[in-house]
């Protein structure tokens, strides 16, 4: 008999956030974050110690993706963020920047933490109010009737990843590419209600960024094609291609040995009886003017020299990452069995072409209508590929955002000091009836505030990666940034040239100071209800609906991790 252990007591960590390990930890996340925020974000260079595969990236996907964190309240952090990116794609950078700003200027107050998440919460909601407000001044209207503002907002995307390795040409050509991919997902003839169709993103490495290319449609790679040869398919009255597709392996090995024991009468061969079943399944695809099948998994030789001589083009291999696009594409739906097939589950086609890239061939299916189409993404190392493939996926999923709520926020730090200095022009003049409702003096909600904007102006400082000062005007509350080494000068106009986000420029005065996140700041006069430049003067651009969520989150996991007393772990 096995010795028994005797159980041991739960581990009980009381006020975790007071912990040095906690306080060591959380800056070092936070110098991570902050360090890859940005155009001019460092590169970080993930491994496991023990061999595979060696990221590099400034991503905050790949990032937390890769990193190991021990300590439990992080952990907390890192899953809010994470959670985060996986339902917007944007902004996970700055929910995780903004978060550990919170922790870090809220616990040093001498407030407790019950009346701090109090106040923090109706400072949320300042916030939220303004940013939903026509009035505010760090908020921009899209109108999909014209690409000016869109070509900023996918700009702003690509060129925040340095990893990507873009230059201006390259990051111009992928904007209009990720521009017209996304065109082309949007459904032509809605009826009730509208659901956009997907991009296909396809590898080619090595090649040149620009060499990167669109079709609409369905591109799928088929190394046996032969290339000079006519494309002889079958067609129905219509003139349309019949399709189907199997989800299930068409091998002719379909029995698995694990799943149990087959008894076979004497003389029968059981490889004999499934080819035959498979036969019997082509004779009826080509009896139903099927013109094209299409197989996720392995096809069996015979059936497919079967389907050839018939007329029918066959491929196998497709993969499980076609199935979804390819079955809403053409209507079919996935066949999971050669024994239950039946003619409603083709679906059809308006074209098949062959399509020739770098080395590879493509079959390329052509719809009726386009929902679905097909981006050859070129770069020249494997490295800058997959961070440019993010990139794209993270332009696709905010243009998606952008149509469900067609507005955008200044980026560049911009919408980060804006909001800080409206907090404080609105925090000063609240009623005394604000601080009875919320249970807490004005100073302490005036120390509360002044961390709450801290927080934000530090998002807005980790843009700085190279010494340069930072300035906010004192009309609209904006970024801007100063040449590192420059002339100490009399009137600042002479150094900064735009603000952050590429709205304001120096030609008026707008009374700049120093960005260090000082109590004494002072408040802006008025938030400009009209933006004082056009689009059209390549702004940066923030995604709405993933900035405004990543403000939420970042308080909320803020909060929790505040209100954290006891940490309960079982050793056993």
């Amino acid at each position: 008999m096995s010795r028994l252990e005797a159980k041991k007591p739960p581990l009980l960590i009381s006020e975790p956030l007071t912990g040095d390990a906690v306080s060591q930890s959380l800056s070092l996340l936070s110098g991570i974050l902050k360090s890859s925020y940005g155009p001019a974000g460092r590169l970080k260079q993930l491994h496991n110690g023990v061999g595979g595969c060696v990221c590099t990236t400034s991503q905050s996907s790949a990032l937390l993706g890769h990193l190991s964190v021990s300590q439990r309240v992080l952990r907390v952090l890192t899953a809010s963020v994470r959670n985060h990116v996986s339902r917007f794609s944007d902004c996970g950078l700055f929910t995780g920047i903004l978060c550990c700003g919170f922790i870090e200027h809220f616990r040093s107050l001498n407030v407790a933490p019950f009346t701090v998440i109090k106040i923090s919460k109706h400072l949320l909601s300042l916030c939220m109010d303004h940013l939903k407000s026509e009035a505010c001044g760090c908020r921009v209207s899209v109108d999909f009737s014209s690409v000016e503002t869109l070509v900023c907002l996918v700009r702003s995307i690509l060129t925040s990843k340095p990893a990507c390795m873009l230059n201006k040409t390259e990051v111009d050509h992928l904007t209009s590419l990720v521009l017209k991919a996304f065109i082309f997902t949007v459904p032509c003839h809605v009826e009730t209600k509208a659901v956009l169709g997907k991009c296909v993103i396809i590898p080619v490495k090595g090649r040149r960024v620009v060499d990167s290319t669109v079709f609409p449609g369905l591109l799928i790679e088929t190394p046996e094609i032969q290339l000079g040869k006519p494309l002889a398919v079958k067609r129905t009255g219509s003139n349309m291609i019949r399709i189907a597709l199997f989800s299930v392996s068409m091998s002719g090995d379909g029995f698995d040995p694990e799943e149990g024991t087959v008894a076979v009468h004497h003389g029968i061969s059981l490889e004999e009886s499934e080819l035959n079943q498979l036969l019997n399944v082509g004779k009826q695809l080509v009896k139903d003017e099927v013109g094209l099948v299409v197989c996720q998994k392995v096809m069996h030789p015979s059936l497919k020299q079967y389907l050839k001589e018939n007329g029918v083009i066959a491929v196998d291999r497709a993969g499980l990452a076609v199935m979804e696009p390819l079955g809403r594409m053409t209507g079919s739906q996935p066949i999971a069995s050669i024994h239950s097939s039946s003619p409603g589950c083709y679906g059809s086609l308006k074209d098949l072409c062959i399509e020739s890239f770098a080395s590879k061939h493509f079959l390329h299916l052509i719809p009726e209508d386009t929902v679905i189409c097909s981006l050859i993404l070129c770069n020249r190392s494997e490295t800058a590929w997959d961070e440019l493939k993010r990139v794209c996926e993270t332009a696709e999923h905010v243009l998606q955002l952008t149509m469900k709520e067609p507005l955008a926020l200044l980026g560049g730090g911009c919408t980060e000091t804006h909001l800080a200095s409206y907090i404080r022009y609105k925090s000063s003049s609240l009623p005394a009836s604000t601080f009875k409702d919320l249970d807490c003096s004005q100073t302490q909600y005036q120390l509360v505030a002044d961390g709450f904007c801290r927080s934000l102006e530090s998002v807005a400082r980790s843009l700085s990666h190279d010494g340069e000062d930072i300035l906010t005007d004192m009309v609209y509350g904006h970024c801007w940034f100063v040449p590192p080494g420059s002339p100490s000068v009399s009137k600042w106009s002479d150094l900064v040239s735009k603000c952050g986000c590429g709205m304001n420029d120096n030609t008026e005065d707008l009374s700049w100071t120093f960005l260090q996140g000082q109590s004494g700041f002072s408040a802006i006069q008025g938030c400009p209800k009209e933006p004082s430049a056009k689009v059209t003067d390549l702004l940066t651009l923030d995604c709405f609906a993933a900035k405004c969520s990543g403000l939420q989150v970042a308080l909320e996991t803020a909060n929790l991790i505040l209100d954290l007393s006891y940490i309960i772990e079982d050793q056993n």
